[in-house]
């Protein structure tokens, strides 16, 4: 499978920039880089293995079904993006913003080899769940 996951986030003037790469390497481990173009931000890229401790955390907080609902939200074509709140990741927990954050957000592409690819992925991250409890879990 073909997966690219990639994350960013911005880092504000009020902001440690360790803490943001915290956060964001709580729920999405990658290696971060820094670009600076007036307003520091962090990015990384990744596969799959990638998206294991997220794929953990979704069920560890209990909030499939918002996860699915997120996921699939954001679908265009074979690539999802949504963002998570960074406060909430530097507890390593996923909380997803209904809007935009005055600190921003961390924001999180998964792209795949093609739309059906991705939809497996959402299916693996966040199942569909009856009662809360996945129907069925699907291993990648």
């Amino acid at each position: 499978m073909n997966i690219t996951v990639r994350v960013s986030a911005l880092v504000y003037p009020t902001e440690v920039r360790e803490k943001v790469a915290t956060a964001i390497v709580n729920l999405i481990p990658v290696e971060l880089k820094l670009e600076d173009f007036g307003m520091p931000r962090l990015y990384g890229e990744g596969g799959m293995e990638s998206l294991r401790k997220l794929h953990l955390l979704l069920r560890e907080n209990r909030i499939l079904d918002t996860a699915r609902q997120v996921l699939l939200s954001g679908v265009e074509g074979d690539t999802t993006q949504f963002r998570l709140n960074k406060q909430v990741a530097l507890m390593g927990k996923v909380n997803f913003p209904a809007g935009e954050e005055t600190l921003g957000s961390i924001y999180v592409e998964i792209s795949a080899g093609s739309r059906e690819e991705l939809l497996k992925v959402i299916d693996w991250l966040a199942p569909r769940t009856v009662d809360g409890k996945p129907v069925e879990e699907i291993e990648l």
